[in-house]
């Protein structure tokens, strides 16, 4: 297939696919995805091996966020039966993490819901990561927090956070349909002022929200401009209570074809299949591991993800391995230049051999990370225009609770 052919030279090189080429990705018949998955499977070996890199949510901060995020199950006006608490203590958030890092976890992800943190919330966070790094030796932390004020990334790089999360989550052209207390422009400057401040800038998607093809590739052309180092990809899954909660528009093929653009698009990059991974790609998941390099093991913020040891016996049995703490997870050239930006925070490094051009400045709702997507694993495709809460799975576990979290 001479589409494939083209996007595989292209991925190697790290040159930019055209827009036609990366929606014919998308286009493709279920008769040509096995070739579509090896094609991207040469890219991700190329820059990342056979490693899956494991990170672990710490939901720091649950429900109760005055953002409008329609897919979001903390939203102002959910139904969402969700767990809701305050700031969880530092040593709560640590013993929490541990459990992530004992299961093979590299990255801890904090995340808050929320507009944006106060000042106050960038210290009590801080103390956090500190607490964190103390007992874990060679942990990445990754923040998420919303919207951030002029100062407050690098604050939170100083009291040494790797990375800072804030997705984009859909087109631009679309964000107005999504939530209207924020805007797209509100969300790129977050994640602007993140990799300004030497901060690893990790920002992605939400497929599955009746989004079009254009609109996919829209946000990830602009995720690979703002030079992302990881692109989280997160499948909706409508929540009850939500006024998402009918929007069932994904199949496992479908989500396949998603991260195989996001791949082509994004070659070097760490691509981190999230939220909604169980739901959607159900049996399909370990083709997934031959397009993504990362993901998330255990649960969610909001929801349970597959035992944490399905998850290792998963990778294992097709033929990945964990990546180790003394691995860096980023090829020579990107991670270089991050270590560079932090060093002398400058402009942004998504793998591109173009650069990075100018996006539309952006902002946003606290609980991006691994998306606020809840799942437990699915036997069957729900119908679109069903509300299905069988499929989805609260979490009532961990963080927040008396109860040991999945790992």
């Amino acid at each position: 297939m001479d589409l494939l052919n083209t996007l595989v030279d292209k991925g190697l090189r790290r040159e930019l696919p055209t827009r036609e080429e990366a929606l014919a990705v998308l286009a493709t018949s279920d008769d040509e995805l096995l070739d579509v998955v090896a094609a991207a499977g040469k890219v991700r070996r190329q820059w990342f091996g056979r490693r899956v890199k494991l990170n672990y949510l710490v939901n720091l901060k649950s429900g109760l966020c005055p953002e409008d995020c329609s897919y979001c199950s903390q939203r102002l006006g959910s139904k969402a039966e969700i767990l809701k608490y305050t700031w969880l203590k530092p040593e709560e958030a640590t013993q929490a993490a541990a459990a992530g890092v004992a299961g093979g976890a590299k990255r801890v992800c904090l995340v808050a819901s929320g507009r944006g943190p106060t000042d106050r919330d960038v210290d009590r966070v801080g103390k956090t990561i500190e607490a964190i790094k103390e007992g874990n030796e060679g942990v990445e932390v990754c923040a998420c927090l919303g919207l951030l004020s002029d100062g407050q990334a690098e604050r939170l790089r100083d009291a040494g956070a790797d990375a800072y999360n804030h997705n984009l989550n859909t087109s631009e052209a679309t964000y107005g349909e999504i939530t209207k207390t924020h805007t797209y422009a509100d969300r790129v400057d977050t994640v602007q002022k993140a990799h300004a401040a030497g901060l690893s800038a990790c920002s992605g998607l939400i497929a599955g929200m009746g989004e079009s093809d254009e609109d996919l590739i829209d946000v990830v052309y602009a995720l690979r401009e703002l030079d992302a180092d990881s692109v989280p990809v997160n499948f909706l899954i409508p929540f009850e209570g939500t006024p998402l909660a009918k929007e069932w528009n994904l199949t496992p093929q479908r989500a396949l074809r998603i991260l195989a653009m996001v791949r082509f698009v994004c070659p070097d990059v760490e691509v981190r299949i999230a939220g909604g991974r169980e739901v959607h790609l159900r049996t399909m998941q370990p083709l997934a591991l031959h397009l993504a390099n990362s993901i998330f093991l255990g649960d969610y913020l909001t929801s349970e993800g597959q035992a944490g040891q399905a998850d290792l016996d998963m990778i294992a049995d097709a033929g990945f391995e964990v990546e180790g703490a003394g691995t860096t997870t980023l090829p020579a050239h990107r991670s270089e230049a991050t270590a560079a930006v932090a060093a002398a925070p400058a402009g942004g490094a998504c793998g591109s051999a173009s650069g990075s051009g100018a996006v539309p400045a952006a902002a946003g709702c606290g609980s991006a990370c691994g998306g606020c997507s809840g799942h437990d694993a699915a036997p069957a495709q729900a119908d679109a225009g069903e509300v299905r809460s069988e499929l989805v799975a609260v979490r009532r576990r961990g963080a927040g609770t008396d109860l040991a979290p999945n790992a």
